[in-house]
Order: structure tokens, then C-alpha cells, then sequence
């Protein structure tokens, strides 16, 4: 039964509608803690387009569920999460016109960077986890960087509209998943994922969380924040055989 991780960007993307003070994505994260979430995810982003340096620190603040920031290399954003102590930083790679996070990051391609800044937060103590597609390559270089866990990128399953098609996605999550367990990596997951197709992710062996979002704030349009949140954390407790 893997662990939920709301994500409540998109409170603060609907207050930043009209610029005022409501709805509040600190209040929504005490709703969320209290319904049963496991952690808050919350994303700093450099043009702070929703969540604000305000909202990071009254969350820190006020949770007692961890509070897993996502940041880019941003040298400023660094700085920021390095003051604050999240309880986890997320690494994901940010684009300024993206509507949301395309993929995950080229560990690659940034290693020297990576390795900068998760050494950075090794010494502040703080965890890190890597934002990464479900790629095998991929996998290996976030393990060379000491990183304690990963964050599955599940963009790609969660757009498919055959069964088929998404099965096959599905056991490419499953097969990257196996790898880097098999490495030692704590395996997260997350991106794009909705009420109903979430529970073969859950049910993937030894995943350790699913981080969501938009489909949870969205719900709660209909629903309510509190139930929202119930609803899919049933979901990521059913198994392979529900």
C-alpha cells in the first residue's frame, strides 16, 4: 500500500486567478492532512505562477505530515529550499512556458548540476529525490548520484485511452520500478494520474509513494477537498486483485 502525497498547486493556481487571498493552498494542505494524505507536495516554481514563498513557509509551518517541496536548479529556488529545510526536496526540470511538467529530468545530460545541488542538500540534511522518466539509463545515473529515491515521471501511461496502450506502459513502470529497487532506490510515482487509472500504479510491488494533484483539486470542485482525498487514497490501497 503505497503512501499519497497531495500535491496542492492548484489551489494556489485558482486563488492566483484573481490575485486575492482564497482559496488558501495552506489551509487546503491542513484539509488534506487531516483527510489522511500522507505528505503535501508543493512546487516553487522560478515565475511563481501559483505557489508563492509565502505559502512554502506557512505550510513547513503548519504541517505534521512531511512536506516535499519540488524545485528546479534555479539558483535562487536552491537557496530557498535550502533555508526553509522541507522535509524532502523533489528535483524536476521546469520550462517557463510549460503549462505543467513535461517530463522528467536528463540526469544525464545535468549531472554536474544535479550533483552540486543534491550535495548541497546532503549536507543540510535533507533527502532528495529525483523527478525522472521511467527510463533504465536514466535510473542508473540518478543511483550514481547517491540519491536516496526517485520519482517515476507517469505522464506518458496516464494519456493513454486504450487498455492496451496502457498496459504497455504499465509494465514499463513495473520493469523500472523492479531496477531500481534492485539498486537500492526508494521508487516513487507520480504526474497526470486520475481516479481511474491510479490503482495498477498503486498496485505496481514496492512502490513507495504516489504523488497527485490536479485530478484530486479537481474532484474536489464536486466533492469536496476532504473527500477528494479519501477517495483516492482508497484507491491507492486496493490491490492488484481489486
Amino acid at each position: 500500500m503505497p503512501l499519497l502525497g497531495v500535491n496542492i498547486d492548484h489551489v494556489a493556481t485558482l486563488r492566483q486567478q484573481r490575485r486575492e487571498e482564497d482559496p488558501d493552498p495552506v489551509k487546503a494542505a491542513l484539509i488534506c492532512q487531516e483527510a489522511g494524505a500522507d505528505s503535501i507536495v508543493a512546487h516553487l516554481r522560478e515565475d511563481r505562477r501559483h505557489i508563492s514563498d509565502k505559502d512554502v513557509r506557512s505550510i513547513k509551518k503548519a504541517l505534521r505530515i512531511r512536506f516535499n517541496m519540488e524545485i528546479s536548479l534555479n539558483p535562487e529556488i536552491l537557496d530557498i529550499a535550502l533555508a526553509l529545510k522541507p522535509h524532502q526536496v523533489t528535483l524536476v526540470p521546469e520550462r517557463r512556458k510549460e503549462l505543467t511538467t513535461e517530463g522528467g529530468l536528463d540526469i544525464i545530460k545535468n549531472r554536474s548540476l544535479l550533483k552540486k545541488a543534491c550535495e548541497r542538500f546532503y549536507t543540510a540534511g535533507i533527502p532528495v529525490s529525483l523527478f525522472i522518466d521511467p527510463v533504465i539509463e536514466q535510473i542508473d545515473a540518478a543511483r550514481r548520484l547517491d540519491v536516496p529515491m526517485i520519482e517515476l515521471h507517469t505522464g506518458k501511461y496516464a494519456v493513454q485511452k486504450s487498455a492496451f496502450s496502457r498496459n504497455a506502459q504499465l509494465k514499463i513502470l513495473t520493469r523500472v520500478s523492479a531496477h531500481a529497487r534492485k539498486l537500492g532506490l526508494i521508487v516513487n510515482a507520480g504526474h497526470g494520474l486520475k481516479y481511474h487509472n491510479t490503482t495498477p500504479v498503486a498496485a505496481i510491488p514496492g512502490m513507495n509513494e504516489l504523488n497527485i494533484g490536479h485530478s484530486i483539486v479537481s474532484r474536489a470542485v464536486f466533492v469536496g477537498l476532504a473527500q477528494a482525498v479519501r477517495e483516492m487514497s482508497a484507491l491507492t490501497a486496493r490491490g492488484p486483485h481489486d
